[in-house]
């Protein structure tokens, strides 16, 4: 099944409770909650009250985005990220596979990053949880062919990943990469750039769009498509990404 949702890093200005109103009027389902903004990492006080201001908005968590880098020194550990996303009631902590394009990437680094999840997932396993990596450039998922390797290399059943689409890819491209990514699918950030890098309502995205959601219905599973990065970065625009996007997923 999939879960409708927002990215709550979308509006990094609004305040929990103003993101969690905003979700409830879009009348979408879930919350990946940002762990600088929203629910700082080792914040165990803001983790609770967002997850009970969550949940009793009758929404889901469906994420901790901890901006963590696997493999690069990172300005916090990762055992507050565990904590608080435990609290925060969090299946899964979203991760960055390094921070380094994987072209620049040779062996020593990939074996860092590898090792290093199979760390973290460790951790995160030990809560009840996963974590799954960003599917982004800047790192060794920027393309298709380095994050099939690098979860295969991985091999953890704690280790997921994201979906998004690569945005030098075609049509073609981003359908064949989702469909190999399936087996290891948490969730999915929804947005409409392709091509380029210009926000755009997401409504017309709607031909690309309808073939990625319909794949991963497919593929089954439980996961969440989540709105990221409206144009102006506006609510008003969001409430009409949200309209879409549930049209979308409830045609499926």
């Amino acid at each position: 099944m999939i879960h409708s949702g927002l990215v709550s890093v979308t509006f990094t200005r609004l305040s929990p409770e103003e993101v969690v109103r905003l979700v409830t009027l879009a009348g979408l389902e879930a919350i990946e909650w940002h762990g600088l903004a929203h629910v700082p990492h080792g914040d165990t006080d803001a983790a609770r009250r967002v997850a009970r201001l969550t949940i009793d908005a009758g929404l889901r968590v469906a994420a901790y985005g901890s901006y963590y880098h696997v493999g690069e020194p990172n300005g916090f550990r990762f055992d507050q990220v565990v904590e608080t996303a435990a609290l925060l009631g969090a299946p899964t902590i979203r991760v960055w596979a390094g921070h380094r394009p994987s072209a620049q990437a040779d062996g020593t680094y990939r074996e860092k990053v590898v090792s290093e999840s199979r760390q973290l997932a460790d951790m995160a396993a030990a809560e009840g949880m996963t974590i799954s990596y960003e599917y982004h450039g800047d790192s060794l998922t920027d393309t298709d062919a380095s994050a099939l390797q690098l979860l295969r290399e991985v091999n953890h059943p704690a280790v997921r990943s994201y979906w998004q689409p690569h945005l030098n890819d075609t049509p073609e491209q981003l359908l064949t990469g989702l469909r190999d990514v399936l087996p290891w699918l948490s969730n999915v950030h929804v947005f409409h750039w392709h091509p380029g890098t210009e926000r755009k309502p997401l409504a017309e995205g709607a031909d690309q769009w309808m073939q990625y959601l319909r794949t991963v219905s497919a593929g089954g599973g439980d996961h969440s498509a989540m709105i990221e990065f409206v144009m102006h970065d506006s609510t008003d625009t969001f409430l009409q990404d949200a309209v879409t996007l549930k049209t979308w997923l409830s045609s499926i």
